[in-house]
């Protein structure tokens, strides 16, 4: 993985910077580089990290991060705090290179001082929103993951120990079996979800691990065990950073580094132990028996200053004023933010940044290499089983469409049955070619959201790096064949035979491998559609339109019909269902 220190949505890690007077906020022991720590990991660092929203002549350029800088350490979990909309989800997708393309990145970001590509299975990215196929259970949603990612010299039974191991740690062997659900039938719990999500991240063991939210959703004590699963994951030498919105006192303690956001602005960055202590020292301590990121959120969330008022006979606004009169949130925030750029915490942070710097460039000194990922074929062959898997369980995806078309096809079938070959057969050939294939075209709609959801899928594994676009097509098509052979060939049947077109094998294998054709192209474009569009409407607008008689048209008015495959196929199915030689024109 690479991060570009110019641009918002790279994936290059520049080198270079000096320090601010911004930074992680440690004490004299804990800022320098232990020693004892492994060697062997990712360091990263980021400086004068800023990043802009441009507002492209439609207002004033809105500053999402204001210069910031610090750097996470293997062996240690860290926690990015803050009110909503204080940069949070920015600062770990900025740090992570999944920065969105409108925005723009200033500053340097760089692993183990220098710039370097980590090797597959580095980093990887638990996601604030959980994304599976619904129709796999919580074990084979690992498992397929684990055979995607595991290198190929490992054994079945050493991926399966390994797969074991992680649905123990996240608490899941209970309801390993179950099904994950979907838009149109409930599975298991959002808190399981959010488990799921994490085991799958954590299963190869990365040495960068991101995590937007890990804790939303779950419960206290769900929330202790995974957080402690995470501290566990650090502890073997890899390096955790997660955003967190307010976590319990319990979930709180287990945090080594906290570094706490407002508006962009650091307010406070260390040990989490210490924040604690930076507020007291600030003039606003921490009330007994209140959790202290309640606190922290409280004395920096100036969203609602305009109430404030009314808010005044509240504990935690007589709490807040008893040593520092009658403030307003934001006047606290900018107190807490000038105290931390004089403190002793901000000073000492530049030591540890250009310690970081000078142990990149020693000998030796290099990121865990962490082998190589399952090969092509490997890849090819797990994607096709789980899209098998998914698409004969979802009923919604290819077994509706089926009963449709055989449904739709004996009533087209008894409507134009032996149609005769006299001259008013010839329309009629043609309307029922035209239908069948036509119809079969349009409902091929039918499955747009369920391959949306697909989609998504594909995305989240496609920027971890579990394989690449030309895989997942061929996979995704190879598993949807034996559908579409069905479909072409008994709807071509029921009203090949019952209308009595022409006869011969050939002509009917002909006729069923032209609608077979059809669809797969119309399932073809269905795939490009929703790689473009979020939505089942806006796909359906995309396929569109009328049926005119394009020689009765102006040329520029049917260009787009060039490119319309109903064209073709309806001409292919009249040229099937007729028999000039022996049609009777009068």
């Amino acid at each position: 993985m690479e991060i570009e220190g110019g641009g918002g949505g790279g994936r290059d890690i520049e080198e270079g910077g000096g320090g601010s007077n911004d930074g992680l906020a440690n004490n004299e022991s804990s800022c320098s580089i232990n020693s004892n720590v492994v060697r062997k990991g990712a360091y990263l660092v980021w400086q004068d990290l800023s990043v802009l929203l441009p507002s492209f002549g439609k207002g004033p350029t809105r500053r999402l991060l204001n210069g910031l800088n610090g750097f996470a350490q293997p062996g240690r979990i860290m926690a990015i705090m803050g009110p909503s909309g204080s940069g949070k989800s920015t600062l770990l997708d900025s740090l992570a290179g999944r920065l969105s393309g409108n925005l723009v990145m200033t500053g340097n970001v760089m692993i183990n001082g220098k710039k370097r590509k980590l090797s597959y299975g580095g980093v990887a990215y638990v996601t604030q929103e959980d994304i599976f196929l619904g129709t796999l259970t919580i074990r084979e949603t690992i498992k397929y993951s684990a055979q995607l990612r595991l290198p190929n010299n490992i054994t079945k039974d050493e991926a399966n120990d390994i797969i074991e191991n992680t649905m123990m740690e996240m608490g899941l062997l209970d309801c390993a079996d179950n099904i994950i659900g979907n838009w149109h039938f409930r599975g298991v719990s959002g808190g399981e979800k959010k488990r799921l999500s994490i085991a799958l991240e954590i299963l190869t063991q990365p040495q960068l691990l991101f995590l937007d939210e890990p804790t939303s959703g779950l419960d206290s004590a769900s929330a202790f065990f995974a957080t402690q699963v995470l501290k566990n994951v650090a502890y073997g030498g890899k390096t955790v950073i997660a955003s967190i919105h307010q976590p319990s006192s319990e979930v709180f303690t287990l945090f080594d580094d906290l570094i706490l956001l407002s508006g962009g602005e650091t307010i406070y960055y260390g040990e989490a132990k210490m924040a604690v202590e930076f507020f007291a020292d600030s003039g606003f301590p921490c009330p007994l028996r209140r959790n202290p990121s309640d606190h922290f959120l409280r004395c920096t969330n100036s969203d609602f200053d305009q109430v404030n008022a009314t808010l005044m006979g509240s504990s935690g606004a007589i709490d807040i004023g008893k040593s520092n009169g009658l403030l307003t949130t934001t006047e606290i925030k900018q107190k807490l933010i000038q105290k931390y750029r004089c403190s002793k915490y901000a000073a000492t942070v530049r030591n540890g940044l250009q310690e970081i710097l000078s142990m990149g460039s020693e000998e030796g000194y290099e990121a865990e290499n962490r082998g190589s990922k399952a090969g092509w074929i490997r890849q090819f062959s797990t994607l096709t089983r789980r899209s098998s898997i998914n698409m004969s369980r979802d009923f919604g995806y290819y077994w509706l469409r089926i009963v449709v078309y055989i449904i739709v096809s004996v009533c087209v079938g008894t409507v134009f049955y032996n149609v005769g070959t006299d001259y008013n057969a010839i329309l009629a050939r043609g309307a029922c070619g035209g239908f069948i294939s036509g119809f079969m075209a349009f409902m091929s709609i039918g499955g747009f959201p369920c391959f949306i959801e697909e989609m998504k899928i594909f995305y989240k594994e496609r920027l971890n790096g579990h394989y690449g676009v030309g895989v997942f097509i061929l996979a995704n098509f190879v598993s949807s064949l034996p559908f579409l052979i069905f479909m072409a060939f008994s709807s071509s049947a029921i009203t090949y035979f019952t209308a009595k077109f022409r006869p011969g094998v050939f002509h009917f294998l002909y006729a069923a491998l032209d609608l077979l054709i059809s669809i797969s192209v119309v399932e073809s474009s269905m795939m490009v559609v929703a790689s473009l569009v979020p939505n089942f409407l806006m796909g359906l607008i995309v396929g569109a339109g009328f049926i005119v008689r394009i020689y009765n048209s102006f040329s520029h008015r049917f260009t787009f019909s060039i490119i319309t495959l109903r064209i073709y196929i309806i001409d292919q199915q009249i040229l099937t269902k007729t028999e000039p030689n022996h049609l009777i024109c009068l």
